[in-house]
């Protein structure tokens, strides 16, 4: 038993976001793996570029960035004008709020620390970074509670295939999908990792494939194209994903490739789980087809490393995400407990459960 959480321990030494020395620090994605740079904000217009501009990504991620940008907008609001630095940072708020607009923790975190910014007495800065550091430490937590969950749905000695970055680099820290990956490898349940590339930001390719090298753990990478081969060659027996919102009916809104991806298990017998906190559940949203979906530019589809690669006069359409039907998703799996064959009273009894 010792033996195994000193094991976990070590696969948990990557945090994407940081708050340092009073400002906001992020690992800047955009360079992996080539380069591991930090990227500083000093500002919440500064925090609103970061997430639009794809530095820090993953929607735990997100929130706890747009957490700690309301504490840096607060405090310059503040500082300017102590008497009327709420109505200041109205604009602000929704600036931050507006900057990615699939992921459904981006706008929690910021409701959340809205609800204190209406305290009426004092310095608000202490409180607020308290709170957003709240936020940081629940979500670390959370990805605990799910790696175990998760992993224990896992029999010993199966393969899993996992889509985009779902570790600690898309959230507070060790990671949801790739939270069950650690837990799982930990435990001796998982034998071999696939990671689909991820196009077109190679979010596989590149961050996932980094962060479980950096941890020690085997990987294998694929093209998305030859993720319905390799299950009909019963490579893995469980695809592993994330999500960036899910809706009161138990669809889900994760990375471009997942419904593909969920399709292809049905049809192979390869079981599916989603891993997500439940501030990722949204139940204001009844379907997945209300969730809004980001559409990309589409230099990412036609260029590559700045490289055009398509002939001039093609178009690009570049969706963000997908949204993988309920229907063949197996399990979802929440810091809450686990949901089998998730359906919309499934959903909402699991947000009714203290952990």
């Amino acid at each position: 038993m010792v033996k195994q959480h000193q094991e976990t321990i070590a696969y948990d030494r990557i945090r994407a976001v940081e708050w340092e020395n009073d400002r906001l620090k992020l690992i800047d994605q955009r360079l992996l793996p080539g380069q591991l740079a930090y990227l500083y904000c000093d500002t919440l217009p500064d925090t609103a570029d970061a997430i639009r501009k794809m530095v820090v990504r993953g929607a735990p991620a997100i929130g706890i960035t747009a957490a700690y940008g309301v504490v840096l907008g607060a405090r310059e609001r503040y500082r300017a004008d102590a008497s009327c630095w709420r109505d200041a940072l109205g604009p602000d708020l929704e600036l931050l709020a507006a900057a990615r607009p699939t992921a459904v923790n981006l706008r929690w975190a910021v409701a959340r620390m809205r609800s204190l910014i209406e305290t009426p007495k004092g310095d608000p800065i202490p409180r607020l970074l308290a709170e957003a550091q709240r936020i940081h430490a629940e979500d670390i937590s959370a990805n605990r509670r799910m790696g175990e969950l998760g992993a224990a749905l896992i029999a010993p000695g199966s393969a899993v295939l996992t889509h985009c970055n779902t570790g600690a680099l898309a959230t507070g820290g060790y990671g949801t999908a790739l939270g069950v990956v650690r837990a799982g490898s930990a435990a001796g349940r998982i034998s071999a990792v696939y990671a689909s590339e991820t196009r077109p930001w190679l979010q596989g390719a590149r961050l996932t494939a980094w962060e479980l090298i950096q941890e020690g753990i085997a990987v294998t990478l694929t093209a998305e194209s030859a993720v319905a081969s390799l299950m009909r060659e019963q490579r893995v027996q469980w695809v592993v994903v994330g999500a960036d919102r899910i809706a009161a009916n138990a669809d889900v809104a994760n990375k471009i490739g997942t419904y593909s991806a969920a399709l292809a298990a049905r049809h192979h017998g390869v079981k599916f789980m989603v891993v997500a906190p439940t501030s990722t559940i949204d139940m204001a949203t009844e379907s997945g087809a209300d969730i809004p979906i980001e559409t990309r530019g589409e230099d990412e589809i036609l260029e590559f490393a700045g490289r055009r690669t398509a002939p001039a006069g093609a178009r690009a359409w570049n969706p963000a995400f997908d949204i993988t039907p309920a229907e063949l998703i197996d399990v979802i799996v929440t810091e809450k407990g686990v949901v089998l064959s998730p359906t919309r009273d499934a959903l909402a009894a699991a947000l009714r459960r203290s952990r």
